[in-house]
């Protein structure tokens, strides 16, 4: 799926967020301490979800096609954006498994290709109108 849509509305109830995709329902919210709820993640967080979430995806799927024995992938990102015009993902990688180090510099290499860290490193055209 190359498009794909999803929606967001905030209410009455401080900043909680209902994020709808095609499939499932979320729920972003701030923390307490910036006025929210703490019911969900931040918005940054969820970002970092994605590049998370899509590197173990990523590499998960390249493993199975290698038929190599894969029992878990962790994936932790750090998303610090004190620097708001340097703002800095670190990616840690840990692997549970049977992995040579040759397999292991690939699946390095596969990661810096997976879709999120492909489109986060690349400038984004996000186009904004109103609707009435």
């Amino acid at each position: 799926m190359n498009t794909f849509n999803v929606t967001s509305s905030t209410q009455q109830q401080a900043y909680k967020t209902t994020i709808n995709t095609t499939d499932h329902v979320l729920i972003a919210d701030e923390p307490i301490d910036l006025g929210g709820q703490n019911l969900g993640p931040t918005p940054g967080e969820l970002l970092a979800a994605s590049l998370a979430s899509c590197t173990s995806i990523t590499l998960k799927m390249y493993a199975d096609r290698k038929e190599w024995n894969l029992e878990e992938i962790n994936v932790d990102v750090e998303f610090n954006i004190e620097d708001k015009l340097n703002p800095v993902m670190t990616r840690t990688i840990s692997i549970i498994g049977a992995i040579e180090a040759n397999q292991q510099g690939r699946l390095l290499a596969i990661a810096n290709v997976c879709p999120m860290h492909k489109l986060l490193e690349k400038s984004l055209t996000i186009n904004t109108t109103f609707k009435n």
